[in-house]
């Protein structure tokens, strides 16, 4: 089973997995970030991995123990050996397909494939209507804030479409899509006051999952740092 083993960048590692396993993924976890999303990842396919937590400084940046380890710094970041990697669009797969043999993704023969890619992708269009409707003010253009609008309830009309039809984003089956998407429709600002009822069910539903129960724990908007983070 996979276990979290939050430390502070400048601790030891607490660790109760077994050091004769195989070398273990590092995830690096700025504090409320996307990257709880790599730690539910490992709960769900039960690999072993260390947490490292990087407390965000006063005005809500990134640490500089952050900032050191890749020249991007976004979250999240894991270190696998020599590899440090970061984009969640290119870590969810690269642990599956490396690690856990293909598991919560979806072959490129199955019919649903192109579903997955759709569902995967869509996390940066939505980060990047959130990071816009963030820094909007009185003074910005009437037509932006249409565009932006159109576009989120769009992606919304269409998440409602598909949940009325399947269990998951991508089919019958949970995979790293729902992982990818999960972040922002979980936020009650994102669906707001709209009819979206597959959608609501959909959330809650996944968010009783023991993966993500268990990364929502210990690295969710919520949780605490621990000592010395």
């Amino acid at each position: 089973m996979g276990c979290g083993t939050g430390r502070a960048t400048q601790a030891l590692p607490v660790s109760n997995v077994n050091k004769s396993e195989a070398a273990m993924i590092t995830v690096h976890h700025l504090g409320v970030s996307q990257s709880e999303r790599v730690v539910w990842l490992m709960e769900e396919l039960g690999l072993p991995y260390e947490l490292v937590w990087h407390r965000r400084t006063p005005d809500g940046g990134a640490p500089t123990s952050y900032l050191a380890l890749h020249p991007a710094a976004t979250a999240p970041i894991i270190k696998d050996g020599d590899l440090v990697l970061c984009e969640s669009e290119a870590i969810l797969p690269y642990i599956c397909h490396r690690h856990a043999g293909g598991r919560l993704t979806v072959a490129a023969s199955a019919p649903n494939y192109p579903d997955y890619l759709y569902w995967m992708a869509l996390n940066n269009n939505l980060l990047g209507i959130f990071f816009a409707k963030r820094t909007s003010n009185e003074s910005s253009p009437p037509v932006l804030m249409q565009i932006l609008k159109r576009r989120e309830d769009g992606y919304l009309r269409f998440a409602e479409q598909t949940l009325a039809q399947r269990p998951y984003l991508a089919g019958d089956e949970f995979t790293c899509a729902d992982i990818m998407s999960f972040f922002f429709l979980r936020n009650p600002r994102t669906l707001g006051d709209r009819d979206l009822p597959y959608t609501r069910a959909y959330v809650e539903r996944v968010s009783k999952r023991p993966a993500f129960v268990k990364a929502d724990s210990i690295a969710g908007p919520a949780a605490n740092p621990p000592p010395g983070a």
